[in-house]
């Protein structure tokens, strides 16, 4: 007997197997799917880049390791395995006690509209660590007059620039931008490219600049610093060897005899703020849409 089966009637089995009775409990099921799908998310993104996720790991290996075993039928190893599970969720809170807290410290401190907004309030803190890592080197250079040329990519990108260098894709800390640029180094001689707050490439070689009004006062690592910021958005940060003085440059202008403090000003203008008036028009067009 040859049954007809069109699409109304697909969905009434579906609906009759699954449970639902109505529209109003579809909806309900994608709702309570959703936002367990979007915590977990969050969850994942705390947890990574710690040292948590390489715990998350070796539970997933655990939990899959017992799986395959059962099926198998390898009987010690499962039995091993299966107590091994039994006691997880107090090994979890042993183990991950300084990831939860400060989870729970985060939570606690965010305003509710912030409440899942793990990603970009680490993404707020890492810029500040970066630029004070920056000023903090570029003030010790300034010192011993040693040159520096810090490039610091923005909505542009800059991978041709960072394939002409070597590669690090490092934290940014002051003394391994210090020891990059120390006289007779591998590294000195060229620039150093900033990307997502990690130290992605050293010995950069950067286009010049082509303005015939400059200083003659202005050498090579000016000069560098000018052309990049003409031909992208990005930020460079200068040095001087010869007279330790720090420089900013930004749309192919340059701001010379910068103080610390000045410096710190300026890239908190072009990189927190920036980033922070971006964070608030997101929330501000997602609420008008509401």
């Amino acid at each position: 007997m040859e049954t007809t089966l069109n699409f109304q009637n697909l969905i009434d089995y579906i609906s009759a197997y699954i449970g639902f009775n109505n529209p109003i409990d579809v909806i309900r099921a994608f709702v309570d799917i959703g936002i367990v799908a979007y915590v977990f998310y969050k969850i994942v993104m705390l947890a990574k880049e710690t040292r948590a996720w390489q715990l998350v790991k070796g539970v997933i290996f655990i939990l899959i390791a017992a799986e395959i075993s059962k099926l198998l039928e390898l009987r010690t190893i499962s039995y091993i395995l299966n107590n091994t599970i039994s006691i997880l969720a107090i090994a979890i809170l042993v183990v991950f006690q300084p990831e939860l807290r400060r989870g729970l410290e985060q939570i606690g401190r965010s305003r509710f509209s912030n409440l899942f907004n793990f990603e970009e309030e680490s993404s707020l803190v890492q810029i500040t660590a970066a630029i004070e890592e920056i000023v903090k080197a570029a003030t010790e250079m300034s010192k011993t007059f040693t040159g520096a040329l810090i490039v610091i990519e923005r909505d542009t990108k800059l991978g041709e620039v960072i394939k002409t260098g070597t590669q690090l894709d490092s934290y940014i800390t002051a003394e391994l931008l210090l020891n990059i640029f120390t006289p007779n180094t591998p590294l000195h001689d060229g620039a150093v490219v900033i990307r997502n707050n990690k130290l992605q490439a050293a010995g950069c070689f950067l286009p010049l600049t082509d303005n015939p009004n400059l200083s003659k006062e202005l050498g090579t690592r000016h000069r560098a610093a000018l052309g990049i910021t003409e031909v992208s958005d990005s930020i460079a940060v200068v040095v001087s060897e010869e007279t330790g003085k720090i420089s900013f440059a930004l749309n192919g202008g340059l701001t010379r005899n910068l103080t610390p403090d000045m410096l710190r000003k300026a890239l908190n203008k072009n990189l927190l703020e920036k980033k922070a008036a971006s964070r608030k028009l997101t929330l501000w067009k997602v609420k008008k849409n509401e």
